[in-house]
């Protein structure tokens, strides 16, 4: 008897990433796990962990491929040839070492393409980082996991990970019969769905508001960019964050929102520019947690419009209040509007164009809420978790922030050409997060 498996199909979500892949830097993510491996780490036991821990992470040993016409959107398939030693490698910390260096080579992973004829991600050890310290960096195409199915591939790599039942590997590719029918079903299935995508469509429409009918974005926020990528970090302590998020009944993120609009402000100020306000790209998952079978991205953009000027309470309090209206909508309606429209523009060639002109939005600033506890890998613990991203297009700024074990990181990355100001610009951060913990 013939076993058939599920027909693993990208995500319309996932079509949109694939889309935006028409920039100078690619639509990938990733994790820099700082270790304390004074107790020592080997790079072969390594390899021999991540061999034994991506079985439960299926997505990590499938790759992408095209399917014949008339057969659907592109499949997720087993990858036969898959070894986790072809996705690693070991470098040792350039001088002086120390976490601005290993950012370095976290940026240089981030910038170079993923092969698509293999799993879409690789692993990088770098040894002798300083004072006991080894990082691990973690990149993959955001087509294989937004930031919550980053967090699930990151549960299932690390110490302590549940076990999850094996599935039968490699598993064939379906035949061309099987795909037609499994389209001709998704596409009868489809209609039924149309109330609910009438609905997300309504709701799309009122997530994006905040932008439309503004005037254009003009200042040197949006500037073409290239290929060079640079990361810097601020950290704040998050239970303080609370306390300072809670007493103006906000969260967090507004609390970031507000200091990352006020640190905007003043370092266009330093180059002779005055823009008090500031739409943020706030992206909204559509689900609260992950599972490692269930990658891929359902997550959509909120535009926030952010004051940059003015009482720091007062704008924290507006900027809870915008929050709190924009998660009343439908998490991720926004990606009812705008999938479509880029891959639109991706297929007549004018996406590249348009994410390089844009005027709508100045930044982006992601946001995930990490574990609470420490972890460790292969014995030794994780002493800090970086988030890592890219922006495409002529945004020269952005920022993702992750908690963990009760510290808030913040990177900032930027296109050191076009954002030579970036340090500057991180210790206006740190002073304006400062400003709302000691206030």
């Amino acid at each position: 008897m013939t076993t058939f498996h599920p027909v693993e199909r990208v995500s319309t979500d996932d079509l949109m990433s694939l889309a935006s892949e028409r920039g100078t830097t690619p639509m990938q993510v990733g994790a820099v796990l700082m270790l304390d491996t004074r107790a020592g780490l080997d790079p072969v036991s390594v390899i021999e962990a991540l061999a034994h821990r991506v079985r439960a992470v299926p997505r990590l040993r499938q790759r992408l491929v095209r399917v014949p016409p008339v057969c659907g959107r592109p499949l997720w398939v087993d990858d036969p040839g898959f070894t986790a030693a072809g996705h690693f490698s070991t470098v040792r910390c350039p001088s002086p070492g120390g976490e601005e260096a290993v950012l370095e080579v976290a940026a240089e992973m981030l910038v170079a393409r993923l092969p698509r004829d293999r799993p879409l991600w690789t692993a990088r050890l770098v040894t002798d980082c300083g004072e006991g310290e080894t990082a691990l960096i973690l990149v993959f195409h955001h087509v294989l996991a937004d930031g919550m199915g980053g967090l699930a591939v990151l549960a299932s790599l690390v110490d302590g990970a549940a076990a999850v039942p094996q599935s039968p590997y490699p598993r064939p590719m379906p035949s061309r019969r099987r795909l037609a029918m499994a389209t001709a079903k998704e596409v009868t299935s489809g209609f039924g769905q149309l109330p609910t995508a009438l609905r997300r469509l309504r709701a799309a429409l009122s997530q994006l508001r905040p932008v439309a009918g503004m005037g254009p974005a003009r200042c040197s926020l949006n500037r073409p960019t290239g290929q060079r990528r640079k990361f810097t970090t601020v950290r704040v302590d998050l239970e303080r964050t609370l306390r300072a998020a809670h007493a103006h009944q906000a969260t967090v993120n507004d609390v970031v929102l507000s200091a990352v609009a006020e640190a905007l402000h003043r370092v266009l100020a330093t180059r002779g520019e005055q823009v008090d306000e500031f739409v943020i790209s706030v992206p909204f998952s559509a689900r609260h947690e992950a599972g490692a079978g269930e990658l891929g991205n359902q997550s959509g953009v909120i535009p926030l419009r952010v004051c940059g000027v003015g009482d720091p309470a007062h704008r924290l309090e507006l900027v809870a209040e915008d929050t709190r209206a924009a998660k009343q909508t439908q998490p991720g309606a926004s990606t009812a509007l705008l999938g479509p429209f880029f891959r639109l523009l991706a297929w007549a060639g004018l996406y590249r164009w348009f994410i390089s002109h844009q005027r709508l939005i100045h930044t982006f600033v992601t946001n995930l809420r990490g574990p609470q506890t420490r972890l460790t890998f292969l014995g030794n613990p994780i002493t800090s978790l970086i988030p890592l991203t890219v922006a495409t297009g002529n945004v020269t700024i952005s920022f993702a922030v992750l908690s963990y074990a009760n510290s808030l990181t913040i990177t900032l990355i930027a296109d050191p050409d076009a954002c030579p100001d970036l340090d500057g610009l991180r210790d206006y951060l740190a002073e304006e997060l400062a400003g709302y913990l000691n206030g």
